[in-house]
C-alpha cells in the first residue's frame, strides 16, 4: 500500500515537472524509525533523568520553603495569647481579647472589638507598637 502511494507521488512529480520546465519539486522517501532495544534500561533510565532533577530541583525551591513558611505560621497562631497585638491579613491592627478554637476577638479600638479567623493573622507585633 505504501508503495504504491510513493510511486503514485511520484508519478504526479514527473508529470509535474514535464509539464512546469522551471519548477523542481523534491520528495525525498520516509523511512519509519526502529524502535529501542528492550533490553536497553540505562537509556530509559537516562530519558527519565531530566525529569526527575526537575522535580527534586521544584521541591527545594518552592514546596520545602512553602512547608517551612506554613509550619512557622501555624506555631505563631498556636501560640497566641490574651493581650498579644496582631496584625490581620486584612490590614487591622489590634490586640487580642479573647481567643476560641478558631476564632480570637481583636480589639481595634477603645471598646470596638472584632471577631477574626485564627489563620488569618498573619503577624504578631511587639509590645507597645499600638498607642
Amino acid at each position: 500500500m505504501a508503495f504504491a502511494i510513493a510511486s503514485a507521488m511520484r508519478r504526479a512529480v514527473d508529470r509535474q515537472r514535464n509539464t512546469h520546465s522551471g519548477v523542481h519539486v523534491f520528495i525525498s522517501s520516509a523511512y519509519a524509525q526502529t524502535a529501542p532495544a528492550g533490553g536497553d534500561m540505562s537509556s530509559s533510565l537516562m530519558s527519565m533523568l531530566p525529569l526527575v532533577l526537575m522535580f527534586v530541583v521544584l521541591y527545594f525551591v518552592m514546596i520545602r520553603p512553602q512547608m517551612k513558611r506554613q509550619k512557622e505560621h501555624r506555631s505563631m497562631i498556636d501560640a497566641l495569647a490574651k493581650g498579644d497585638e496582631v496584625a490581620t491579613s486584612g490590614g487591622l491592627i489590634g490586640k487580642v481579647t479573647k481567643l476560641g478554637d478558631a476564632y480570637l476577638n481583636v480589639e481595634i479600638a477603645n471598646g470596638v472589638e472584632v471577631q477574626v479567623q485564627r489563620s488569618a493573622v498573619i503577624q504578631v507585633l511587639p509590645k507597645g507598637t499600638i498607642k
